[in-house]
């Protein structure tokens, strides 16, 4: 393959498979917001989107989440195109935490190293409570850090893009879930 930042956008889609179609994703997204509804019920929450993949998740459960949230969101990774070691806090939430019940969304647990990071984060900032919640669990074999409280979808161990996950910068914004081939 030639160098993936010099692919047109069309390119990953062509070289792609649907893992999880809109219907499956849906289903999905109004499960995982009647799991967290039961789990939370009652409560006021803060949602914090783990940016930039958990930006998907968060918009789709607002309009699904009959809770009172408040909404903010943080940035820090490991990757940087697609590997990396070191978590890079860009942005770090402005709500106090302490106190509240913190619900942790992201596109994707891969190998639970930055979620595992933002739990940590969230606690020791005083929030009473934290759960996470991802649209998609990786099913890599790998013994991750933590495991999430709600899990949408587990894709396989393939490179997965679409709702929220990118490759290489493109096609966060697709409604299904597709691996390249």
């Amino acid at each position: 393959m030639q160098d993936p930042d010099n692919q047109s956008p069309d390119y990953w889609l062509a070289h792609s498979d649907i893992v999880f179609t809109v219907a499956d994703v849906t289903k999905a997204l109004d499960q995982i917001a009647q799991e967290l509804h039961d789990k939370l019920a009652g409560q006021s929450i803060l949602l914090l989107c783990v940016m930039r993949g958990g930006l998907y998740l968060a918009g789709q459960l607002m309009q699904r989440l009959q809770l009172p949230a408040r909404l903010d969101y943080l940035q820090a990774n490991r990757y940087h195109g697609t590997s990396g070691s070191e978590i890079v806090w860009a942005k770090e939430p402005e709500f106090d935490m302490t106190a509240q019940t913190v619900v942790v969304l992201d596109d994707i647990l891969d190998e639970g190293i930055t979620l595992a990071e933002v739990v940590q984060y969230c606690q020791k900032a005083g929030a009473t409570q934290v759960l996470t919640a991802v649209l998609a669990d990786k099913d890599n074999g790998c013994v991750k850090p933590l495991q999430a409280d709600v899990v949408g979808l587990t894709v396989p161990n393939r490179y997965v893009f679409g709702c929220g996950m990118d490759v290489y910068g493109w096609w966060r914004n697709l409604p299904e879930i597709r691996a390249l081939k």
